[in-house]
């Protein structure tokens, strides 16, 4: 299984054809023939391509699984679609995408989900299609009209909001780690925003699984980390490996100095440091 790139999305058109799907689901049908993409400079007579957003969703869960089933098995873990818990908020009408889990079933147990995923994915460049079923790409996504994945605002702020909803569904949600996947760049706009989520714990990374979206500049890794490209596959492993063995805690409040102060004051008795830590928290919860 290799990262993505402009096959894979080759693949997911010529699935779709072959299966299920009419070109004028997958394509906008314009007067120069079939494109993914309205590509600058061309006009998009009045079409608005909706019809794909499912195909590509179902097909970028599946193909986010299997490319993380091995990294699962090397962890002792499970690859799982679709995963309800109603303790963090992850309902069968907002389940989560993909979560690592210690048993192979869609309904979890907090304690058993040790990552979660988001996935923000769709066709990135774009391609042409000629009867009968043929697919050609023929430039990136600065040579055609849409924001595809991560660029697009929206997908940005829906990963957002259904992270910050699991964030503060309860105390289960402290020590899941969360990573929204992509497939593309993010905009320069949202480089603090994706850093500040990192540093504040809400989310602990975006990251883009494709590592060549343009043969031009783009943002490859904001300052701090909150956003980066993965260039190679065994980078998921030592990333994923970090964060499901570390014992995180998550905690956002507000308190004043001096009350700040007093339970900084009180956890600094404990006999170590873990003790301390777990003084603090168990404070600031209570």
């Amino acid at each position: 299984m290799t990262l993505w790139n402009n096959d894979t999305e080759i693949k997911f058109f010529t699935e779709a054809l072959k299966n299920f799907a009419s070109p004028e689901q997958l394509f906008y049908k314009l007067q120069g023939g079939y494109f993914a993409y309205v590509p600058k400079g061309s006009d998009a007579e009045g079409q608005t391509l909706q019809s794909r957003n499912s195909l590509i969703g179902q097909f970028t869960e599946k193909w986010s699984k299997t490319l993380f089933e091995p990294i699962a098995r090397e962890l002792g873990l499970y690859a799982v679609n679709s995963v309800v818990c109603e303790e963090l908020a992850l309902t069968k009408q907002s389940n989560a995408d993909l979560a690592l889990c210690t048993t192979n079933t869609a309904n979890q147990q907090p304690e058993n989900i040790k990552l979660i995923f988001e996935i923000k994915m769709s066709v990135v460049s774009n391609y042409k299609y000629t009867h009968p079923n043929n697919v050609e790409f023929i430039g990136d996504y600065k040579q055609h009209k849409g924001n595809p994945a991560l660029l697009r605002s929206d997908s940005m702020l829906k990963a957002i909001g259904k992270s910050i909803n699991i964030r503060v569904s309860g105390i289960a949600s402290t020590k899941i780690p969360i990573i929204i996947l992509g497939n593309s760049p993010i905009q320069e706009s949202y480089q603090k925003k994706v850093d500040f989520l990192k540093t504040s714990g809400v989310i602990q990374g975006f990251w883009s699984l494709n590592p060549e979206p343009t043969n031009s500049n783009y943002i490859k890794t904001s300052p701090k980390s909150g956003f980066q490209t993965i260039i190679k596959e065994a980078t998921i492993l030592e990333l994923a490996k970090e964060l499901v063995s570390t014992d995180m805690n998550y905690f956002s409040s507000m308190f004043s100095k001096t009350d700040l102060g007093k339970l900084i004051s009180i956890a600094s008795k404990e006999p170590n440091d873990i003790a301390k830590a777990e003084k603090f928290l168990s404070l600031i919860r209570s």
